[in-house]
């Protein structure tokens, strides 16, 4: 089958992998621009882009997709059976969904309709969904809006967002090849997603990482999970910011003021926090590595009654 392949993050790329490996025609990689990344802000191309070069496939990365008739002819040019996308991160105007012969298929992490837009991964931990996964779908004009054609389902646990992302990836892959194959054959259902059950999945911004002590110390786990890596969870420790990379919830009332420490020791620090105790393990002070609380403690001293802030 000639397929348009558009992705951007390392979520997409086990899925561009999976459909090259399954003997599809790849006729072009769609991606983002190259972008200043990293501590260098050296310019840097997108993961997608990487494995389609690796992959011996043409790329292209268009600033803009409504109103640019230059990538609609090449993309029209081609004739493609399918487009998929995968976290591309542009929406994707009617002159583009018109293309191709058997529709757009998009790749989704999510149980939609639940948590439609851009970070749904982080949302479904935040937020205390006991269960995840992802959803193929054919693509309309609205966000996460269209027919679902399959879905693949998966417990949430204690897995951060970074664990689950690159499982979601990995599902996803193996789940586009069954779509496409099931698509050539003619074999695809397709379902109306429940508006009633939609729910959104905002970007994640910095401020989200800011760990509010008056919550439980159950909300403030998920909390540290779901930034796990970016932005990452964080609270201010006389003065200085202290990122808080592993962290977990313990039963039992603590009475003291909410981010009080109240305990210190090699097992981690206990944090007052919405009337229990979350236990923090694993910490990364401004401008040295994430080390595990025992570590720290070697050299350095946390201040019990201290209150973060």
């Amino acid at each position: 089958m000639d397929i348009v392949y558009m992705g951007t993050p390392q979520f997409a790329v086990p899925t561009l992998s999976a459909v090259a490996g399954a003997g599809h025609s790849i006729k072009y990689a769609v991606t983002q621009p190259d972008k200043a990344r990293g501590r260098g802000n050296k310019i840097q191309g997108t993961p997608v882009k990487e494995m389609a070069l690796s992959l011996g496939i043409e790329v292209l990365q268009p600033e803009k997709l409504k109103g640019n008739a230059d990538f609609a002819s090449r993309i029209a040019g081609c004739k493609p059976d399918l487009i998929l996308t995968a976290a591309y991160g542009m929406i994707l105007p009617p002159e583009i969904l018109s293309i191709p012969r058997l529709g757009c298929i998009n790749l989704h992490a999510s149980l939609l309709p639940r948590w439609r837009g851009a970070a749904p991964i982080q949302r479904a931990i935040i937020e205390g969904d006991e269960e995840t996964g992802v959803t193929a779908m054919f693509m309309a004009e609205g966000i996460d809006t269209g027919d679902i054609i399959l879905s693949s389902r998966t417990a949430i646990g204690r897995k951060t967002a970074f664990e689950l992302e690159g499982e979601l990836a990995a599902m996803g892959a193996d789940l586009i090849v069954d779509v496409v194959c099931m698509i050539g054959a003619g074999t695809a259902q397709r379902a109306a997603q429940d508006e009633k059950a939609a729910t959104y999945a905002p970007m994640v911004s910095k401020k989200d990482g800011m760990l509010d002590f008056s919550k439980s110390p159950e909300e403030l786990d998920r909390v540290v999970r779901g930034v796990n890596p970016w932005p990452g969870a964080f609270t201010v420790y006389k003065g200085e910011t202290m990122k808080i990379w592993e962290a977990f919830p313990t039963e039992g009332p603590n009475p003291h003021e909410p981010g009080t420490i109240t305990g210190v020791s090699g097992e981690g620090i206990e944090i007052s926090a919405g009337g229990g105790t979350l236990v923090v393990t694993e910490i990364q002070m401004p401008g040295k590595k994430r080390v595990k609380i025992k570590e720290y403690l070697k050299g350095n001293k946390i201040e019990k009654f201290a209150v973060l802030r």
